[in-house]
């Protein structure tokens, strides 16, 4: 199977009071000041705007227009747990006006199509809901 890179995304953080990342491209650049949980704020809006992608995608393949105020709420929690930190997430998704098993369709193939939704397929509990 052949693959083709489609993007890659290019970042440079650095730690301590004055922590920042910054993207290669100039679109990111964000202030990381330590202590600050702030991957879990960064990874809760790179795959909600990537799951956002998907459900766009799923839509357009079942030929339902998904309106325009279509929205991901992402809670990614930092737990400790039998001395181990892992994380667990909730998704509420917000398509107002689409049929509800419609909406839950395109929930569920969104998840079968958004990259970081297969990365943490069966590493963390997800828990996604139709808002």
């Amino acid at each position: 199977m052949t693959q083709k890179v489609l993007f890659t995304g290019k970042t440079h953080t650095t730690a301590g009071a004055n922590g920042a990342a910054r993207s290669a491209d100039g679109f990111l650049d964000i202030a990381l000041p330590q202590p600050h949980p702030a991957a879990e704020n960064l990874f809760g809006a790179a795959w909600s705007t990537c799951y956002l992608g998907a459900l766009g995608l799923a839509a357009s393949q079942r030929k339902v227009a998904l309106p325009a105020d279509t929205a991901v709420d992402a809670e990614i929690d930092l737990v400790n747990g039998a001395g181990a930190f892992f994380l667990q997430a909730r998704l509420a998704v917000s398509l107002p006006g689409v049929d509800r098993a419609v909406a839950q369709e395109l929930i569920d193939a969104a998840h079968a199509i958004c990259p970081y939704s297969k990365a943490v397929h069966g590493n963390i509990d997800v828990v996604t809901t139709l808002a």
